[in-house]
């Protein structure tokens, strides 16, 4: 398809540098090893540190892409007009009641940014305390982190990022005068109050992993801050937070397949902290408190899509754990929430959420849905003694709707959709779900959206998306954004393969170590169905992934180039074998349950190799790709793509477009802000329809 692109010159190459490293015997040759700067951490926090002969590498890469992209320009802007066209512009969200007040976010006409206020509980007065935009001017990248009041609704904590590296400063503000304290604490991870003068936060080390939780006490320094634990192994990560009862406060180290909590009690901030169970291979759990019992959601005693279990407050440990919601096979049980008088739960079955409420007597009801493919979110009140519970529903053709649902009565109350100003009917798309089978039989899901008139006789190109990593399952839900490439003819699909949970935890752990090629054989799987079912033709399809989907796009091109007319690649996580032997990485070890550890095992190493994108870039012929990155992504290095694209640059056979685009100024999550964000959309789309020849 690159006769949809300029015919160019000049793309950029990469000076081939010998380096070669060994491991179980095996020599690795990496010629671009040192675009991985030898001071990255601290380009991630300063980009303007990046070496010279990098930074002129990258942005090398950056004007070849303005060049292929420039016949797109007035496209892209018609795009993002389009996408925010949709955005309702002076918007706000439900309150949500607290204490004596009534919280919510709202946003005015033309800001980036959203603005925290809150009113007399039962109406009164709005009054604004935290107004994010004020705080964003003058720096190219705000993101705002942790954000709560405390106990007395008196001060507000708030956290920022502002270079994209996720290294966030939290501060405190008097909701009196509306000042900030001049108080500083950098680095910080998670947070949560623990009454109306203390609270408890984790802080990221020098490798950017949250390794202690601290205790601080308003009115004093930082620097006396009490540390409360620390974490010595580097695979897992500290964080903190509080029970709804607001009796405890929870410190959690975990890991992707691992959990260890321990308590504290909030009228007893200088306990030592209580183990609940300590670490085991393989056990997850997570705590509520309701009463005299503490809810644990767990996998333990090969619970496979798990379970809740009940057990005493002075007796935590598994040998009391009570089998509370039991496990069934095949019902993956997400969350767990607990009311005074209430537990209430989502559990998803065939890739479709539903949510379970019991009352105190025992008795179970569920929340019924309609669509054939839909997403739920669930919203429970901060407040214990609450009969009242909130959730988000959502389907490829209906935007977002908020309602309250009251337990007792079972009563549902419609609250909120979210507006599209420039007009949305949900009658002129449809939504369907079909299924692939995969090379070893396993049945994928794929949720379809397309315009009510494009044809489905093969004509029309598809944009296949998919993750397909750490249990993270994807919704099939509304995006304002994906109407405007599905109102050009597109049809969308998002393959739900394995790697995800959405047809429970055998579906995630179907994909992890050895066997993550599965992953892989299912989307291409799903995109041959769609094929097959004269969605698309083979040759019209765009795959798209971000992170670890990123890997799912980039083993699909190496396995079926021929399938596509492009490849998006956003931040990805591409160069593995080398990521997972560098231990020094943020993520790395925490990464070894996923993958395996190919330091140690010989298995691990050969099993990562076979399926590395980077490792596995062949002399044949590539679809046009996009590829991009972020210079303080502390999650997938900025060389890990930049190394990619130039290997296939040096390698691949063919005269598609080859598109590298670094953001030199933030991180993974691309530019913040609500309309800055638009134009990464725009950019991925007009490069989608101009692999196809629309744009």
């Amino acid at each position: 398809m690159s006769s949809h692109f300029p015919a160019l010159s000049g793309a950029p190459s990469a000076a081939k540098k010998t380096h070669s490293t060994n491991f179980h015997g095996v020599t690795l040759n990496d010629d671009y090893h040192w675009l991985r700067a030898e001071n990255w951490q601290e380009a991630m926090r300063e980009p303007e540190k990046l070496p010279e002969d990098i930074k002129t590498y990258l942005n090398n890469e950056n004007e070849y892409f303005e060049k292929a992209m420039a016949d797109t320009k007035a496209l892209q802007e018609t795009l993002i007009a389009e996408m925010r066209g949709r955005i309702k512009e002076d918007d706000s969200s439900v309150p949500v009641k607290d204490g004596p007040y009534a919280y919510s976010w709202k946003y005015v006409e033309g800001a980036e940014h959203p603005i925290r206020t809150r009113t007399p509980r039962e109406g009164g007065e709005e009054e604004v305390l935290l107004d994010v935009n004020k705080e964003a001017e003058g720096k190219e990248y705000f993101e705002l982190g942790y954000v709560d009041e405390d106990p007395s609704h008196t001060i507000l904590a708030w956290s920022r990022d502002t270079s994209g590296a996720e290294y966030y400063s939290l501060t405190f503000r008097d909701l009196d005068t509306g000042k900030d304290r001049d108080v500083e604490i950098k680095d910080v991870g998670s947070a949560t109050w623990a009454n109306e003068g203390t609270l408890f936060y984790s802080r990221v080390d020098e490798n950017h992993r949250p390794s202690k939780i601290y205790r601080h006490t308003l009115g004093t320094s930082p620097d006396d801050d009490v540390l409360v634990y620390e974490e010595n192994d580097p695979r897992f990560y500290c964080g903190v937070g509080k029970t709804r009862s607001g009796k405890y406060i929870i410190l959690s180290a975990g890991m992707n397949d691992q959990d260890e909590l321990r308590i504290i009690p909030t009228d007893d901030i200088e306990a030592t902290p209580r183990l609940i169970q300590a670490r085991k291979d393989g056990l997850e759990y997570s705590l509520e408190h309701q009463g005299e019992r503490f809810l644990i959601h767990t996998n333990a005693d090969n619970a496979v899509d798990f379970k809740i279990v009940e057990t005493p407050i002075d007796n935590p440990g598994m040998e009391h754990w009570k089998d509370f919601i039991p496990h069934k096979s095949g019902r993956m049980i997400i969350s767990c929430s607990a009311y005074k008088n209430w537990v209430i739960w989502m559990e998803r079955e065939n890739a479709l959420p539903r949510i379970c409420f019991m009352d105190n007597k025992g008795k179970t009801s569920e929340i019924s849905m309609d669509e054939e493919a839909y997403s739920l979110g669930v919203s429970p009140s901060p407040e214990y003694e609450n009969d009242v519970f909130r959730y988000t529903y959502s389907s490829p053709t209906t935007p977002s709707q908020v309602y309250d649902f009251d337990l007792k009565t079972s009563k549902k109350t419609f609250l909120k959709e979210a507006e599209i100003p420039s007009g949305h009917d949900s009658s002129h798309y449809m939504a369907r779900r079909i299924l692939a089978k995969s090379h070893d039989g396993a049945e994928v899901p794929i949720t379809i959206l397309h315009h009510k008139d494009t044809p489905i006789d093969g004509s029309a190109p598809c944009l296949l998306y998919g993750y397909g990593s750490y249990g993270m399952s994807m919704p099939a839900g509304f995006s304002a954004n994906r109407l405007s490439i599905v109102d050009r003819g597109f049809v969308y699909a998002i393959a739900h393969v394995r790697g995800g949970e959405e047809k429970g935890r055998q579906w995630y752990e179907d994909a992890k170590f050895g066997k993550k090629v599965n992953s892989f054989h299912d989307f291409i799987a799903a995109g041959e169905t769609l094929v097959k079912q004269q969605f698309t033709s083979m040759g019209n399809i765009v795959i798209m992934g971000g992170s670890a989907g990123g890997l799912l796009v980039g083993a699909t091109a190496n396995m079926a180039p021929g399938m596509l007319a492009g490849v998006i690649a956003d931040v990805p996580f591409v160069d593995v074998l080398n990521t997972i032997l560098d231990d020094s990485l943020p993520l790395t070890p925490g990464e070894w349950s996923q993958w395996g550890n190919p330091i140690e095992s010989k298995q691990a190493f050969d099993d990562i190799a076979a399926y590395s994108p980077y490792d596995n870039v062949e002399q044949k012929n590539y679809p046009a790709m996009l590829v991009t990155a972020g210079v303080s992504d502390p999650r997938v290095t900025y060389w890990e793509p930049a190394k990619w694209v130039a290997k296939l640059r040096d390698t691949k056979t063919d005269d598609n477009i080859l598109l590298l685009r670094t953001n030199m100024s933030s991180g993974h999550f691309g530019k913040s802000g609500r309309f800055a964000a638009l134009e990464d959309a725009a950019r991925s789309y007009a490069f989608a329809l101009k692999a196809v020849g629309k744009a």
